[in-house]
């Protein structure tokens, strides 16, 4: 009896320490706001450095610019099936294209330019996330799911990996092979650890980045997968699907932000502060404001 009561009041701590964490993050009494619901499936967010965001409707076939000031436009019509995207030091959106499968960069005026065209001559299954990392060199996802615009019914690569494209370079490697379906990805602002979501295995796990741009030192961060990730300025892990669920960069869940849609695909930190949370769900997007910030 003695060691129950124990276990309760440890319990009854942890979520005294939870609630406390989530109430630090945001107002825990207020919804994220709706902004609109106007598209098919919103993906790829991303931040700049004005704190304008950029974010896919992957089968509308575009790209939005929802404005730090609040107004929503279209960046680019005929954007190649955009899905993930991230920003590079000077101002280009990385951008997962699904038209062809290819990693491409977007200027501010919408010039493309291909990163990456294929792996060892064999076609890309469809990048889907992707973090460019303070080197400038990039890491993307490559799960395979079946577009209904595509010429093939199967992969050309066999397994589903993970990549990495150091600067300068067109020829992307294999840094991770082991994973079900990799698909939500983001590094550290220092360069210094990446974070990847197996989402058919519903995990996430936390790697090393080596000098050279390998992964080394793999280790399950926790046991939850994620279309999307973020971090905050704290070293909180933001993960997507059910509403948004934060964890602390020990792994522990402090935070779970309830969202009126049936799925979240991606998140970023928004606004002229960066404290906005601008997250894209289904057919909306929303808006909650934040007691951190981001740090892309």
């Amino acid at each position: 009896m003695k060691y129950q009561k124990l276990s309760f009041a440890f319990i009854g701590i942890c979520f005294a320490v939870s609630a406390v964490s989530a109430q630090q993050l945001y107002d825990t009494t207020v919804k994220p706001k709706l902004i609109s619901k106007q598209f098919t499936f919103t993906e790829g967010s991303s931040v700049d450095k004005q704190g304008n965001v950029f974010f896919t409707d992957q089968p509308n076939n575009k790209i939005w610019e929802y404005s730090a000031d609040g107004k929503i436009s279209v960046f680019m019509e005929d954007a190649l099936h955009a899905n993930g995207t991230y920003f590079d030091a000077k101002g280009n959106l990385v951008t997962c294209a699904e038209t062809k499968d290819q990693l491409i960069t977007i200027s501010p005026k919408g010039k493309v330019k291909v990163l990456a065209n294929d792996f060892d001559g064999h076609r890309l299954n469809g990048p889907n996330d992707v973090w460019v990392a303070p080197n400038g060199g990039i890491y993307f996802t490559d799960p395979y799911y079946q577009r209904d615009f595509w010429d093939r019914k199967k992969p050309d690569i066999e397994g589903q990996n993970v990549y990495f494209l150091a600067k300068g370079n067109n020829k992307p490697a294999i840094v991770v092979s082991d994973m079900k379906k990799p698909n939500g990805i983001v590094g550290t602002p220092d360069g210094k650890y990446l974070y990847i979501a197996d989402i058919e295995a519903n995990k996430t796990y936390k790697y090393t980045i080596a000098p050279d741009g390998s992964l080394t030192d793999k280790k399950l961060f926790v046991e939850q997968g994620s279309d999307g990730m973020t971090l905050d300025e704290r070293g909180n892990v933001y993960l997507t699907g059910n509403g948004v669920i934060v964890y602390n960069p020990q792994g522990v869940k402090i935070a779970h932000i309830k969202v009126d849609e049936p799925w979240t695909a991606n998140l970023c930190f928004s606004g002229k502060n960066k404290d906005d949370l601008f997250i894209t769900a289904s057919k909306a997007i929303y808006i909650l404001h934040m007691n951190v910030k981001g740090v892309e």
